[in-house]
């Protein structure tokens, strides 16, 4: 008798610490600010709607300002704020007319609309890429003075040809490896030949080095880890421009483009070493990717808002996996209720209301996405949820124009660039 009491007690006391592992119920209401912005969306179409908080965006601008060396101008990543308004908006507060682009149609685009700027690849296209924007953009003044990233010595006799073809000179800048191992000139070798290349091409002009450091952000923080791998990125990039001043002498004309950095880089960088501008672009949205302890004093600008189109008080997999759902919902009270949202599948996470989440056992949707709640969150149908964007780039051309908020209201519309590659 005594050994029955013994593993009855066992088993009860097993059994309560199972129960005391299941989730809590994380659900709630939207916060003061995602009822200011569901208000703002009552007269808006209930779709899918890309939302960009002006004043947080323009605080975020101003910090960027801030937070980089005063004496390195900033260089605006447009892809990561693919609207043209967008654009102008930090064009404005960093007072700068430096602009990265990374593909054909976006640099076409820009160069007809912004002719004034100074433009400078991010990433090295293949000729006929470049050809067909310059067909694209005609006689605009930033086409001609385009700065056209190379990583390789093959990809520079490409560009040779082109510019040969099109008998008109080309800038080029070099995409050097600073210690990304993402390509680019690696070695004293090939950056040697490269410029000796474009010394002897009267119809190619060097134009400076982009060294990208995005690493220095993403490696384990051991001790001492970071602070040598951005010494080496310096010293690498220190070593790059003295081979090209031994081989081309001191900058001609316009001073050398060295561009460095990027969003989650770009506090690191002073002007004591080669880098003489940043790039910066997705910290202006701060979108989930860019939640780093260096930029913890950005605020999110963007979201995903999108309605509530069905609401089932019961989550219930197909039939034939019903108990799979009845133990789901028995296990975990967040997963008690299912919602069927208007799109979904997007690189995004839910933020607001709390204890939503996209259905990991019904799989993912672009057309109804299920997620599920716990009965706290009050969800009906027409309701707002609202989603963080991972990234800007490929996420903000998937929804129309941007819905500007501010002041508690939607009061603008910015159109985003076409779909691009």
């Amino acid at each position: 008798m005594q050994r029955r009491h013994l593993i009855l007690g066992a088993s009860a006391t097993g059994v309560a610490a199972a129960v005391a592992l299941r989730p809590g119920d994380r659900g709630g209401a939207h916060d003061a600010y995602f009822q200011t912005l569901a208000r703002a969306l009552q007269d808006h179409p209930a779709q899918p709607t890309l939302v960009v908080d002006k004043t947080r965006l323009q605080a975020n601008l101003r910090r960027i300002r801030t937070l980089a060396h005063s004496k390195l101008p900033l260089r605006v990543v447009v892809k990561s704020l693919p609207s043209v308004p967008l654009l102008d908006e930090a064009l404005t507060a960093w007072q700068t007319e430096r602009a990265m682009l990374f593909n054909a149609q976006q640099l076409a685009l820009i160069a007809k609309t912004r002719p004034q700027l100074d433009l400078l690849l991010g990433k090295p296209l293949r000729a006929s890429a470049a050809r067909w924007a310059l067909e694209q953009a005609g006689n605009s003044p930033a086409a001609l003075r385009t700065q056209w990233l190379v990583d390789s010595t093959a990809l520079l006799a490409d560009y040779r040809t082109l510019a040969q073809g099109l008998g008109r000179p080309l800038r080029i800048n070099l995409e050097i490896d600073v210690g990304l191992h993402r390509g680019g000139v690696e070695s004293a070798a090939q950056m040697t030949e490269m410029l000796t290349l474009l010394r002897n091409e009267p119809l190619l002009e060097f134009a400076g080095l982009m060294g990208y450091d995005a690493h220095l952000a993403a490696i384990p923080d051991l001790p001492g880890n970071r602070s040598q791998a951005l010494a080496h990125a310096q010293a690498r990039y220190a070593d790059m421009l003295a081979l090209a001043r031994q081989a081309l002498g001191s900058a001609s004309g316009a001073p050398w483009t060295l561009n460095a950095a990027g969003s989650p880089t770009f506090h690191l960088h002073d002007d004591q070493h080669a880098p003489n501008e940043l790039s910066v672009g997705s910290a202006a949205v701060k979108p989930l990717d860019f939640d780093k302890p260096s930029l913890a004093s950005l605020e999110p600008a963007a979201f995903i808002a999108t309605p509530v189109l069905k609401t089932m008080e019961t989550f219930r997999l197909p039939r034939g996996a019903e108990t799979v759902s009845a133990l789901a919902r028995w296990w975990d009270v967040n997963q008690r209720q299912a919602l069927a949202i208007h799109g979904g599948h997007w690189l995004a996470d839910p933020v607001s209301p709390p204890g939503v989440q996209a259905s990991g056992l019904y799989g993912p949707s672009s057309n109804q996405q299920v997620m599920v709640a716990p009965p706290s969150v009050g969800l009906r149908a027409g309701d707002w949820v609202f989603f963080r964007p991972r990234q800007s780039e490929a996420v903000f051309l998937q929804f129309g124009p941007l819905a500007v908020f501010e002041q508690g209201r939607l009061d603008a519309q910015w159109p985003v660039f076409p779909a691009s590659a």
